[in-house]
């Protein structure tokens, strides 16, 4: 199955369960995609003692799963993303999506 996952949010426990489900589903051999846009394209600045979100992601990405991050929000907030987090494009997402046999969002 090809996973598409978008999330909104820069809620820690909400973004860290996104990525679980994401890594989840890399374990049981489907492709997955995630796309951050609004305050969600914050990740890598996310810090809560009880939910690690930086580690999950690392996690998810080194397990095959890729993260895209919407350009344009982080223009809004004056970054060009990061390695674990590329700068993407409204062309990326739209393509996540018609490609996805599902797409969830958070």
């Amino acid at each position: 199955m090809k996973l598409g996952i978008i999330i909104s949010t820069s809620e820690a426990e909400t973004v860290f369960n996104a990525l679980r489900l994401g890594s989840f589903a890399l374990e049981k051999g489907d492709q997955v995609g995630v796309f951050l846009v609004g305050k969600a394209v914050e990740l890598d600045r996310i810090e809560d003692e009880r939910f690690n979100v930086r580690d999950q992601a690392v996690v998810f990405h080194e397990s095959g799963g890729r993260i895209m991050a919407c350009g344009t929000c982080l223009k809004l907030r004056e970054s060009g993303g990061s390695e674990l987090c590329p700068l993407s494009t409204m062309q990326d997402l739209y393509e996540l999506v018609c490609e996805a046999d599902r797409v969830v969002c958070f």
